[in-house]
């Protein structure tokens, strides 16, 4: 652990988050563009419900990573070697049994989830072909969780970025090489996905081995099964798996809402939200590196180095957040123009450009909240703000779409965000007692 806390501390965590993190929504590009060049438009359709399928699946155990980063942390704020290595080994194990829960549940999952969604029949046969061989990856897509979140939590962000960057870079190569070289169609895409996923579980745990020798070897296998010690694991993978949920909720109703108000308007909402999330991407590097530097500081005890990691992670976010806005305010009619040759998807995106430039910066207080908050271990505050900010969002957008229509649906979502905000805002002086109590 760094002896003082810096602008280059934290910027040393969050670059290289930020670098691996643009590369992910780069896999979808490809994906789309690999099967966009065989003649049968039903098959990108098959590649986007799969994809919105899998980000449900897999997303929704994304706690593996949050929690493993905050225990990670605050173990190795407290000088706990072996506790740092305790912490991935329990991860590892809880996320290859659910991968493996999940390969169990497929043959029901699979098309219920297709019937759910819905399509012509083509591209529910599509999507079915993707997510027979994607779904092969689950307990390597799992257990990377767990991997990302044990070196982001101990400020090994480099480590991070190489396995992420190995990950999707050989998922985009095997594709283009199934798809367009071996001619497998749509099952290359979920091929491809799978073996990538497999790929950089094995050079990840390669790196961790490397780290894990130097902490002291692995534990025991009592030792990582004793279900006492894995009490806090569970719980505050509990926790997260219900803030994840309302968090993917809030999203789908957006996008539901939206698509009820026609073709023009759906295809707006969603070249807006692909900016919105590429600068969500960005920011969230500065939320990893307040996770680590957050966690340490709680476990080493040191309320000065907390302090300190709270004002530069603020400053950054925030910072970062407002040039994003400004940036997608004075791009954003050029960069809708690249994504849409559509005269009336282009100035139906363009009406709504004001409420969409918003979103990075009031998302950016989001994130970083979450970094804090998971650094803090405070789970539990994190699944209670985020309903209670659900609760009060559902409502407001009914209400605000009735009287505004589209205007009203993004002036929910930016609500959603600043509630989110407020919400943590007000719980973080209990949260921060707590810790240093």
């Amino acid at each position: 652990m760094p002896s003082e806390i810096t602008h280059g501390t934290l910027l040393k965590i969050a670059v290289p988050i930020m670098l691996s993190n643009v590369t992910e929504p780069l896999i979808g590009v490809v994906n789309t563009a690999v099967v966009g060049q065989l003649p049968n438009p039903a098959l990108i359709g098959g590649v986007s419900v799969g994809g919105m399928i899998f980000a449900f699946l897999f997303w929704g155990f994304g706690f593996l990573r949050l929690s493993t980063s905050g225990l990670s942390a605050q173990a190795t704020g407290a000088g706990d070697s072996q506790g740092v290595t305790l912490v991935l080994g329990r991860s590892l194990v809880l996320g290859l049994a659910i991968g493996l829960a999940l390969l169990i549940l497929a043959p029901v999952t699979g098309p219920f989830a297709i019937g759910l969604i819905g399509g012509s029949d083509a591209v529910k046969d599509a999507a079915q072909s993707y997510f027979n061989w994607r779904i092969l990856a689950a307990p390597a897509a799992l257990a990377n969780f767990a991997l990302l979140g044990w070196f982001v939590g101990q400020g090994r962000s480099v480590p991070a970025f190489l396995v992420q960057f190995f990950l999707n870079a050989t998922n985009m190569a095997v594709s283009a090489a199934l798809v367009l070289g071996a001619h497998k169609g749509i099952a290359g895409v979920g091929i491809a996905a799978a073996v990538a996923e497999y790929a950089g579980l094995g050079f990840g745990l390669l790196l961790a081995a490397r780290r894990v020798n130097r902490l002291g070897g692995w534990p025991s296998l009592s030792s990582l099964l004793n279900f006492t010690a894995l009490k806090p694991l569970l719980a505050a993978n509990a926790d997260i798996m219900v803030r994840t949920l309302c968090l993917l909720f809030a999203f789908a109703w957006y996008t539901s809402r939206g698509a009820r108000m026609g073709d023009t308007i759906i295809a707006a909402n969603t070249v807006l939200m692909n900016l919105f999330y590429v600068s969500a991407y960005l920011i969230d590097g500065f939320a990893y590196a307040a996770e680590a530097l957050v966690g340490q500081s709680i476990g080493a005890r040191d309320k000065l180095r907390y302090a300190r990691a709270l004002r530069l992670g603020t400053g950054w976010a925030l910072g970062f957040g407002g040039l994003a806005a400004v940036a997608f305010y004075g791009f954003g009619p050029k960069l809708i123009a690249l994504m849409s040759v559509d005269e009336g998807v282009r100035a139906a995106a363009q009406d709504f450009l004001g409420w969409a430039a918003l979103t990075p910066l009031l998302g950016a207080a989001c994130f970083l909240f979450d970094g804090i908050f998971t650094g803090a271990l405070a789970t539990r505050e994190m699944r209670n703000m985020m309903m209670a900010a659900l609760a009060l969002y559902l409502p407001l957008s009914m209400l605000l779409e009735r009287g505004f229509g589209n205007h009203g649906l993004w002036a929910g979502l930016c609500f959603f965000f600043l509630a989110r905000s407020l919400l943590f805002a007000w719980r973080l002086p209990a949260v921060q007692a707590r810790a240093f109590a």
